[in-house]
């Protein structure tokens, strides 16, 4: 397949999952452009695996950015710092307000529509901490949102 195809199809889907690991924009652009080097270096994806295999990556790459020693030394910018004024919708806004290993599964869930079990092996976790994450993302969604309990 070729790279520039990939390239194309699947960057946004490659930015969006390192921007809800690295809460920045700017090292989900760096984590993106590692990503597909690894794809040109990588040669032969199988056949209608690709997208699983660009987010699996991601998804390590993103670990790896977060485990290094350069990102728990840096400091987040100064708020007074004028940014970008675009509109997010009040549920994404929320939803990256989530801790990051709940956001992360709820993004991969509802935005992507991977099931538990893909996500599992995107992250490798087992199936049942994806679905306990997915339960506990959901309930404090529930919360910030105002959404009433179900139920008695």
């Amino acid at each position: 397949m070729d790279v520039l195809y990939l390239f194309h199809r699947y960057r946004d889907d490659v930015y969006r999952l390192a921007v809800n690991f690295t809460h920045n924009p700017q090292e989900a652009e760096d984590v993106c452009q590692n990503v597909f080097v690894k794809l040109m270096e990588q040669g032969d994806l199988i056949p209608g695996k690709e997208k699983a295999w660009l987010m699996q990556v991601t998804a390590n790459e993103c670990r790896s950015l977060l485990r290094s020693s350069w990102w728990k030394k840096s400091i987040p910018l100064d708020p007074s710092i004028p940014a970008p004024d675009y509109q997010m919708d009040e549920t994404i806004q929320v939803v990256l307000s989530l801790p990051p290993k709940y956001r992360v599964v709820i993004y991969l869930h509802y935005y992507d529509q991977y099931s538990a079990t893909e996500i599992g092996a995107l992250l490798k976790l087992p199936v049942s901490t994806v679905t306990t994450r997915l339960s506990r993302g959901r309930e404090m969604l529930k919360k910030k949102l105002g959404e009433p309990e179900r139920g008695g």
